[in-house]
């Protein structure tokens, strides 16, 4: 953990390090900063988004490896130099090499860091051009067989905007919770706070406001009183299309943190009777109760569960509806989990359907007869998507495929996401 006295870039370093290292996933490190929290974040999250350019630029003009700290001190600086606006260069450069003294053989790393940080300085504009020139894997910073996947299903130029809408930082987005406040007295609270939301073009039967960057949301008003919850629009279209009825008997199978649960227990119009809500990790059960407490919906019946084994918690209870918002490559949410991208390859995608398969048939044999089920990703691979729904209704012919839906991010102005209906006969 940071030290007290440790500056905002050398704490940003230690987390990719950590990440460089062993793979670490940096929200845990994220969360639990007191200091400098969004100006650390904008540094982690923008070099991993950028990973492809850093290693691009090590290669460029470091010789020998150094170590992995050293490694996460230079993305730091690269970044400052090359993507950040209005960057304060002597402060970049000097925390940097100051950083870079706090391990074993801190001068020669300190010395390193300044000469190559120096040299990106001077060098601006010739490494903008040679970057031009580099396979768009380097310039867009994606792994190579992503894009070309990208390309063939979606084609170059939405390809394209889809990398470019991946490498900007992630807006935080409220969904309003009507039940527990009117929508414009809501907006009149942060406008007293000088807080200026914009409307989300998504907005219809929901209210999604777009917060200015930098905003605190556990400071806001309406915080503890649940009047929002911090969602973006595409985790609507699963809920929209299993369209949750007051009176049903409701399954989320994959519930943390609790959105889409949050979302089916407000359209049901009540405290969420008829909701169960499993969720397999221990850990991220107490953010579930949190959230479902703080908006008012503590009738939800929370157990821990793993979605391809249900009957060991759930015995013979069967459902009206159920939400299988199943684990993922993540694909469509690339730009708010800015590490992902690097953790999809061909083995894990195979690796992925074989748990998706499992987890829809598990769940499928809980639904009622003429029940209804819908399967939900952020991903925009087709494998994990059409692909996988229409092998697995053939297998099943009890069941049927009613519609599907999709959000394509530049397009829907939202995280990418798919459902797909599925009726029991």
């Amino acid at each position: 953990m940071a030290r007290a006295g440790m500056n905002s870039r050398l704490i940003a370093a230690q987390i990719l390090a950590d990440w460089l290292e062993n793979g670490d996933f940096p929200e845990r490190r994220l969360a639990s900063l007191k200091r400098d929290r969004g100006f650390v974040m904008e540094l982690v999250h923008g070099s991993l988004r950028q990973q492809a350019v850093m290693v691009w630029l090590e290669k460029r003009w470091v010789k020998r490896t150094p170590s992995v700290l050293t490694r996460g001190i230079l993305h730091v600086g690269f970044y400052q130099l090359l993507f950040l606006d209005e960057v304060e260069v002597y402060a970049a450069i000097n925390e940097c090499v100051e950083g870079a003294k706090c391990q074993p053989n801190g001068l020669g790393a300190a010395k390193l860091v300044n000469g190559v940080l120096r040299r990106c300085d001077r060098e601006r504009s010739a490494v903008q051009e040679a970057l031009a020139k580099e396979p768009e894997s380097i310039r867009f910073s994606h792994p190579a067989d992503l894009l070309t996947g990208w390309n063939a299903a979606y084609g170059v130029e939405q390809t394209r905007a889809l990398a470019a809408w991946n490498n900007c930082p992630a807006e935080t987005i409220l969904r309003v919770e009507q039940s527990r406040v009117e929508v414009d007295s809501f907006i009149d609270a942060l406008r007293i706070m000088n807080i200026e939301p914009l409307l989300h073009p998504s907005s219809e039967r929901e209210v999604f406001l777009v917060l200015p960057r930098g905003v605190s949301v556990a400071s806001l008003p309406g915080y503890e009183e649940g009047w929002f919850a911090v969602q973006d629009p595409a985790t609507a279209l699963s809920v929209d299309l299993l369209a949750p009825r007051g009176g049903e008997q409701v399954l989320d199978a994959c519930a943390a943190p609790g959105g889409k649960t949050i979302l089916m227990a407000s359209r049901m119009q009540q405290a969420g009777d008829g909701i169960v809500a499993m969720e397999l990790h221990e850990d991220r059960l107490p953010k579930l109760e949190v959230n479902l407490r703080r908006l008012g919906f503590e009738g939800v019946e929370i157990i821990q569960g793993d979605a391809r084994t249900p009957q060991d918690v759930l015995g013979d209870r069967d459902f009206d509806a159920i939400l299988l918002d199943v684990p993922c490559s993540n694909s469509g949410v690339l730009r708010r989990r800015s590490d992902a991208r690097w953790r999809i390859d061909i083995d894990r995608l195979k690796t992925l359907n074989i748990l998706q398969f499992e987890i829809l048939t598990a769940c499928a044999m809980r639904l009622r007869s003429g029940g209804r089920l819908v399967y939900s990703t952020c991903s925009l691979e087709a494998c994990e998507n059409e692909v996988l729904v229409s092998q697995w209704v053939a297998a099943h012919p009890d069941f049927k495929l009613d519609r599907e839906v999709k959000a394509f991010p530049p397009e829907a102005q939202t995280d990418g996401a798919f459902a797909a209906l599925i009726r029991r006969r």
